[in-house]
């Protein structure tokens, strides 16, 4: 089977070929080197033409007719460089490896850099191949030839990657997270020598999603990037390893663009490192490597292959590199290319989304009532206390705190509130006692009652709300209101808006995952733009973002920035305006990065002179329990200042109080 990406897509450059037969490549190859001389054109060709798997059935259909081994008359017929890259390109990966890995071992001195490159890059599947090919091809373990070549914690580190361990679960843990930052930066920065024991663990076993959480904490609590810190703890050997495995953890294709980069750079080409990292990545993430390596050095990997080698090694090299990046029609580096895969990275990690606001350990809802009830009872208001309770329950909890209010004291107790209360701390702490629903509900009913929409509000509740969110907000509106939400609407807004808003408001967007055929045909849809007609490009625009999964949209997007160089959001604006675009842009950064785009909001509401209290409220009620944690993280990032001192410096008094109880800490 073929080795896929992140999001099932096949990323090599070599693929397999149509209508194979065997036995007649097996007769080609036999012919090519038969009599005086060898044919090394055809050889090249049909050879870097062929996937691994047609190799390997070609070797044993050679074995079949001919009775000969393959690989060894290959040997004998070419010579040098190109000889190991064909010869390389003939064994099963993890064959392959392993014969590189022996070699780096043997002899006198090691090729650490051989060695790191391949334990630091490979998935636990390769490895545990890697290992049963080296005990099959050479009857010895590789454990104990590395145990018996190198030294210290260089070989522990070693150890640990060869057993293929490295945790694989995408769902992270953001305590976790936190903790392993704070390990690494104890056994580092802040310890009078160096805990390399924790760094091995750390970085030798958890996931990749992890770790680049872990690397973006440590950055934060640190002042300064792992890497760094790797640099001024370690030397050696194991301060190399250890950069190659978070280079690898941060982006592999990077890792392999950089050690391609460096191996032809300069006087002379390391022809060694050229061809295994060319044959090792052929058939996984090979046109990943080229549009780093093109964006990130300015020119292609085959036109740098081209300038630096030469006769049939070169054409077997440009082969397996599958197409130049400086040609039009290629894949292309550009801005959204960038852009795109920054947001990709933070969208496949399924992130745990993680509000500010638990429940309350001891809940005891009569306690609170009387407690409540205290607060507003005689002449003033005891709005700590309010505060001190309605922002520490959750929702649920709260839910049970109106009903022993009703029970025990025969009133009602939204009621009580809004009579004590006034002003941004009334809104805010009765938005916290009323459900998502009914919040959401309300909000939506107040953007369309008296003079004027806010079209803001419309599209903001709607474009980031899921199908159940939204089902649950239907009908808290018909309840509070007597009237559907459609109906509202519909009576209050028009055109094309009107059509994305009621479409959104069904809740009836697709549940499953990508569909990479049909998300090349939804990005087709949404790039063609050149009739000129509005009507029928918002008409396409609707059906596809306002219908399909989130995950399917992501793979939508990724394809539009193929085939158009400029990411949907810019087309967007581009060819679209007001309520349309606004709405179908707040689509397209829910879809993208959904913590991101309320963080912007929040930072929006804060901003310059006066506070848009009405959005700060909404979205810290409606995101306390669902990812506020998440969306105090990414504000922090984006903003270079915490979601808490924006808070604490632009509100004041109970409000404010209340506001930074629900933020839940300073970051």
């Amino acid at each position: 089977m073929a080795p896929t990406g992140k999001a099932g897509r096949y990323r090599g450059s070599v693929k397999e070929f149509p209508n194979f037969n065997a036995s007649q490549d097996a007769e080609a190859l036999y012919n090519a080197m038969k009599g005086f001389g060898s044919d090394k054109e055809a050889i090249l060709d049909l050879i870097t033409s062929r996937n691994n798997k047609q190799r390997i059935e070609i070797s044993q259909a050679y074995k079949s007719l001919y009775g000969k081994d393959l690989i060894a008359d290959l040997k004998r017929e070419l010579t040098g460089k190109f000889e190991r890259l064909i010869v390389g390109l003939m064994r099963p990966l993890a064959y392959f490896d392993a014969k590189e890995i022996k070699d780096a071992l043997q002899g006198i001195g090691t090729d650490e850099k051989c060695l790191i490159e391949i334990l630091a890059s490979r998935t636990n599947q390769q490895i545990h191949n890697l290992v049963e090919a080296y005990r099959d091809a050479y009857e010895r373990e590789l454990e104990a030839d590395v145990l018996g070549d190198t030294s210290g914690h260089f070989k522990k580190m070693l150890v640990v990657l060869l057993q293929g361990t490295r945790e694989e679960d995408d769902v992270v843990s953001e305590d976790l997270v936190e903790q392993d930052a704070k390990d690494l930066l104890e056994a580092g920065d802040l310890k009078w020598g160096t805990d390399e024991a924790q760094f091995i663990y750390i970085l030798g076993n958890r996931s990749k999603q992890h770790l680049r959480l872990v690397f973006d904490e440590y950055l934060k609590i640190s002042g300064k990037p792992i890497e760094d810190s790797i640099r001024g703890e370690l030397s050696g050997d194991i301060e190399k390893l250890m950069l190659a495995v978070v280079k690898c953890i941060r982006s592999t294709p990077e890792y392999f663009a950089e050690r391609l980069y460096k191996a032809m750079k300069g006087l002379g080409t390391k022809d060694n490192t050229l061809i295994r990292v060319m044959v090792s990545r052929s058939e996984i993430d090979m046109l990943d490597i080229r549009e780093v390596f093109r964006t990130k050095y300015e020119k292609s990997l085959y036109s740098m292959i081209k300038d630096d080698t030469s006769g049939e090694y070169k054409k077997a090299l440009l082969k397996l590199c599958g197409g130049d990046d400086d040609a039009a029609g290629e894949f292309f580096p550009e801005a959204a290319q960038v852009a795109y895969r920054m947001w990709e990275l933070s969208a496949v990690a399924k992130v745990e989304l993680r509000g500010t606001v638990r429940p309350a350990a001891d809940f005891n809802a009569d306690g609170d009532a009387k407690v409540l009830r205290k607060a507003m009872k005689g002449l003033g208001t005891d709005e700590g206390a309010i505060n001190d309770v309605v922002t520490h329950r959750s929702n649920a909890q709260r839910q049970e705190i109106l009903k022993a209010y009703k029970s025990h004291f025969g009133r009602d107790l939204m009621a009580d509130l809004k009579s004590e209360l006034s002003g941004s701390l009334a809104k805010l702490i009765l938005g916290l006692m009323m459900t998502p629903a009914q919040f959401d509900a309300k909000q939506l009913k107040k953007a369309m009652e008296g003079a004027g929409t806010d079209e803001n509000i419309l599209i903001e509740i709607l474009a980031t709300r899921n199908n159940r969110e939204i089902q649950a907000i239907n009908e808290a509106y018909r309840t509070a209101y007597h009237k559907s939400l459609e109906d509202a609407l519909s009576s209050d807004t028009s055109g094309h808006f009107k059509r994305i808003l009621v479409s959104l408001a069904l809740g009836n967007r697709d549940g499953g995952g990508e569909d990479l055929t049909r998300a090349h045909e939804d990005a087709k849809k949404l790039s063609d733009v050149s009739s000129g007609d509005s009507t029928s490009l918002e008409t396409r625009f609707l059906s596809i973002l306002c219908t399909r999964s989130y995950p399917h949209l992501r793979r939508v997007f990724q394809e539009f920035i193929k085939m158009t160089n400029h990411d949907v959001a810019h087309t967007i604006r581009k060819h679209m305006s007001g309520d349309v675009r606004d709405a179908f842009v707040a689509i397209v950064r829910s879809v993208k990065d959904k913590p991101a785009f309320f963080a912007d909001k929040l930072y929006d509401s804060m901003k310059g002179i006066g506070t848009d209290e009405r959005t700060l409220t909404r979205i810290m009620v409606s995101r306390s329990e669902i990812d506020l944690l998440n969306i105090r993280r990414v504000f922090k990032e984006m903003h270079e200042k915490s979601l808490h001192h924006m808070i604490e410096k632009d509100t004041s008094g109970d409000y404010c109080k209340a506001l930074l109880a629900i933020c839940g800490g300073d970051d």
